[in-house]
């Protein structure tokens, strides 16, 4: 992989079009790209690993010359770019360049073009700095402060938890390479993205031109500082949320003490939202010695919003900071010089009493009702590092859905209500071999968050015959006769199971069939 080095000039989209049908043309897709070179070669350079990408492009094709230009860094002679693309074009707009190494014999792109495959089978194209498409085991191993990161695990993390239901305006702060807008602009009418580095703006303005999506309205700046006054259906944002003792790399380290950045970040969002619109954040935040981490994220909910906080992932100090300087390449420097910036990311904990760093989802969903104090806020802070199913977009709808009902509900009132089971839930029987009845029945999903929960005899068979066709009381007091139970105990004392149960998606409030 080539060293990265930021360009003194980036493209323009004048003939992306062009350029763009070329690419199609020759099956330079996610799809072309996973068949030509096969899953192991391909999931490699998902992690920025080259060498199997580059045994299987030994050929002249055009789909080889594709990615040994723009995935491999690898110059190519004229005639193999002409037969691939609109090459005039390419060169007059600046996505090729002649290296120099090779004359005017060879040329070279000027910028990292990474097929990407939208929610809906699109074929996109995320545009980045060279060799800086997703980073790998050993980090991005680039300095410059300038450099804009292509599309990676946290990118297609929030895209996938996005809540993707038609706006009028949607907002992508600190859209770097412009993942985020590119998927905003298919639901969105207004499309705004901003950032503090004006290279990202350029990147942004490139993804939506290649990819053949509208144009964004781009501002530069910090935080909410270009947009101020202005609010929006949905705020999207992978900022820069590292902790760390400064601000060296703009797309990572945002300049703030500790986690005040995502605090901040999360705080000013509330006042940004039109009523019932969703703000949906990654970040990271400190364990601090003496706080319980859950106390400190509510602290950080705006007024007049109802938030779903989810921990993916806890490091302790020595592995976060271990985990950063691989990612700027520090690991690979003079010995001491990497001690010495080890020490300062310690020394910076220790002074804020940090014990562990947390990452995970932030969304806030703006309520009238909350504002006006007619209801109780919903503040859901929780952990939750098992695997999930991706796109969770409309699991964070329904979620907020649930608190909405919930709250409106007594418990006269939802033993009036049907549920139905929801249709990927499925029941075990945990107990040892022989046993004649189960020590305890869970319950679980097979999508979505995918839970799992602990329910009583009770808890199992009315979930169970939760269809839609009797009320939540009519269905205990069958229970009750059966299992030789007081109605009137059941009734009183299921509610709270039977709220869990929905908080949790194992049962959707329904109309009496």
């Amino acid at each position: 992989m080539s060293t990265t080095s930021l360009t003194s000039r980036l493209p323009v989209p004048a003939h992306a079009a062009r350029l763009r049908e070329a690419l199609l043309a020759a099956d330079f897709t996610a799809d072309g790209l996973l068949e030509l070179l096969g899953a192991p070669a391909y999931a490699a350079l998902a992690r920025s690993e080259t060498v199997p990408a580059l045994r299987a492009t030994r050929g002249d094709s055009s789909l080889e010359t594709l990615v040994r230009l723009f995935l491999l860094q690898r110059p190519v002679s004229r005639a193999r770019a002409a037969a691939a693309l609109p090459l005039e074009e390419c060169l007059e707009d600046g996505w090729l360049v002649r290296p120099g190494e090779g004359g005017d014999e060879e040329v070279g792109a000027s910028v990292d073009i990474r097929p990407y495959g939208g929610p809906d089978g699109q074929d996109w194209f995320i545009v980045s700095d060279l060799g800086c498409a997703v980073g790998g085991a050993g980090g991005i191993g680039s300095k410059e402060e300038g450099v804009v990161l292509g599309v990676g695990g946290a990118s297609t993390t929030l895209a996938g938890i996005t809540v993707r239901t038609p706006v009028s305006s949607a907002l992508d702060l600190g859209t770097g390479s412009g993942i985020q807008a590119l998927h905003a602009a298919q639901h969105a009418t207004l499309v705004t993205a901003t950032d503090l580095n004006p290279r990202a703006l350029d990147f942004t303005r490139l993804t939506l031109a290649l990819s053949g999506a509208r144009e964004a309205e781009l501002l530069q700046g910090s935080l909410f500082e270009p947009v101020d006054g202005d609010t929006y259906d949905l705020i999207v944002s992978n900022p820069p949320f590292v902790i760390s003792p400064g601000a060296r790399l703009t797309y990572r380290d945002g300049g703030m003490g500790g986690d005040d950045l995502c605090r901040t970040l999360v705080r000013e969002a509330g006042e940004r939202l039109n009523d019932g619109g969703y703000a949906q954040f990654l970040a990271n935040w400190q364990h601090v010695e003496g706080e319980e981490w859950q106390d400190r994220l509510r602290s950080w909910v705006p007024r007049g919003c109802d938030a779903w906080i989810v921990q993916r992932e806890v490091q302790d100090v020595t592995q976060y900071a271990e985990l950063w300087l691989r990612d700027s390449g520090d690991h690979r420097a003079d010995p001491e010089a990497y001690a010495e910036r080890y020490e300062a990311w310690l020394d910076e904990f220790e002074a804020r009493k940090t014990k562990a760093v947390g990452f995970g989802w932030i969304t806030l969903r703006r309520s009238a009702a909350v504002a006006s104090g007619a209801v109780e806020p919903s503040i859901v802070v929780e952990e939750w590092p098992h695997p999930v199913e991706q796109p969770l977009g409309d699991t964070v709808r329904a979620h907020f859905e649930r608190q909405d009902y919930l709250r409106t509900r007594d418990d006269a009132a939802l033993l009036a209500d049907h549920f139905t089971l929801a249709p990927e839930v499925v029941q075990e029987q945990v107990g040892l071999p022989g046993a004649e009845d189960p020590e305890h029945v869970v319950l679980r999903q097979n999508r979505g968050m995918r839970r799992a929960t602990k329910v009583d005899h009770v808890g199992a068979g009315f979930a169970g015959v939760c269809d839609g066709t009797l009320s939540a009381g009519r269905i205990l007091d069958a229970i009750g006769q059966l299992m030789g139970e007081d109605p009137v105990l059941l009734r009183d004392r299921t509610p709270q199971a039977i709220r869990l149960l929905v908080e949790e998606g194992f049962l959707l409030p329904s109309s009496p069939v």
